[in-house]
């Protein structure tokens, strides 16, 4: 498995409306992060605090010029649904991941154990 490139699919696949927030997640960005928590409208994400609405992208992903590579200006303090991802070695493929070797499409459940290792500090282990 590749480290991750930062190609900002999983980013732009799920900031349109795919991700889910907790309450605690909320209530933190409410106290302490209020730019982030203007992106909040009834317990949805990234929603254009001016009008409502979803956004089509997450607004804090940013395109590096000139390069295919993205990265989150509230990387920190994003979201656990982003923390977590990738779950499963299942996703990545369903989601074109860009982290995928074709060793780890000929040997998935060893791939999953190596996901798990990689993600450890990040997200609990998949079960």
């Amino acid at each position: 498995m590749k480290e991750c490139n930062q190609c900002g699919k999983c980013c732009t696949k799920y900031g349109n409306g795919g991700l889910s927030v907790s309450e605690d997640e909320i209530k933190f960005w409410d106290v302490f992060r209020p730019e982030i928590y203007d992106y909040v409208n009834d317990g949805k994400i990234w929603m254009d605090p001016s009008t409502g609405k979803q956004l089509e992208l997450c607004p804090w992903l940013r395109k590096q010029p000139n390069q295919n590579i993205y990265t989150c200006d509230i990387y920190y303090d994003r979201p656990d649904d982003c923390k977590y991802y990738p779950v499963t070695i299942e996703q990545m493929i369903k989601d074109e991941c860009e982290m995928i070797e074709s060793r780890d499409l000929a040997n998935p459940d060893q791939a999953q154990k190596t996901l798990d290792k990689l993600m450890i500090d990040s997200r609990p282990p998949f079960e």
